[in-house]
């Protein structure tokens, strides 16, 4: 059990070193580093914009890798990260940007819980992966809707679905849909705040009362196909 774990911190300084050479073939000699404040993302913002004129591709390179990176081993900070997606590439090309790399990020980490197993998951997050396979036992008829229903209204963390999805057998192609699609109101809330950087003063910002409302609408208005299924199979 414990010989797999090895594999975490392995490929986690493997992710470090691959964004450490991206970061020393920077057009210009600057710090980059990922942002703990709006302060320092708005800096961030501004020095990758300059960046972004001559050297597009790089950008969206180390861009999408540091995003990667994050989502594959549950670094806190993601959302200074959808915040600069909408500073840098706008609303929907930074929304479809960060989805993908959403999804991309939670696989990776799924397919890493696979590999450390099963064994080494239960012994650390117990409580969390027996509730989690209680649920699934309960909606195996509906799976792909719960699924999608875990995402748009979380009762745990993403980072601990994600793990618990890898160890428990969760399809892949479920899992990753339920995460493309199950956060799109988020990152959509996220991204969209993301083009009036320079006018937030906290990230507790972004959740406003009107922006809180907007998740909540999308996310009954992708249930809605599900729960109308539900409705129909009850019927008959």
């Amino acid at each position: 059990m414990f010989k797999r774990l090895a594999f975490v911190p392995l490929f986690f300084c493997l992710g470090l070193v691959v964004l450490s050479i991206l970061v020393s073939y920077a057009p210009q000699k600057t710090e980059l580093q990922f942002p703990s404040s709006l302060d320092e993302l708005k800096n961030l913002s501004s020095t990758l914009n300059d960046f972004r004129k001559e050297n597009p591709t790089y950008v969206l390179t180390l861009f999408a890798t540091a995003y990667i990176f994050k989502q594959t081993f549950a670094v806190p900070g993601s959302v200074f990260l959808n915040l600069l997606a909408g500073a840098l590439y706008g609303v929907w090309q930074g929304f479809i940007l960060c989805c993908s790399l959403t999804a991309c990020g939670a696989s990776f980490c799924y397919l890493l819980s696979s590999l450390v197993g099963s064994d080494a998951v239960e012994f650390y997050f117990h409580d969390r992966l027996q509730a989690f396979k209680e649920k699934l036992a309960e909606n195996r008829n509906e799976l792909p809707f719960f699924l999608l229903f875990l995402r748009l209204f979380p009762i745990s963390p993403n980072w601990a679905l994600n793990m618990a999805s890898g160890v428990v057998g969760v399809p892949m192609h479920l899992f990753f849909f339920s995460v493309f699609i199950g956060l799109m109101p988020y990152n959509y809330i996220c991204v969209s705040s993301g083009l009036l950087l320079s006018e937030l003063n906290d990230v507790s910002d972004i959740m406003s009362w009107k922006n809180l409302g907007r998740m909540a609408l999308s996310a009954t208005v992708a249930l809605l196909p599900s729960l109308l299924m539900k409705l129909v199979k009850k019927k008959r």
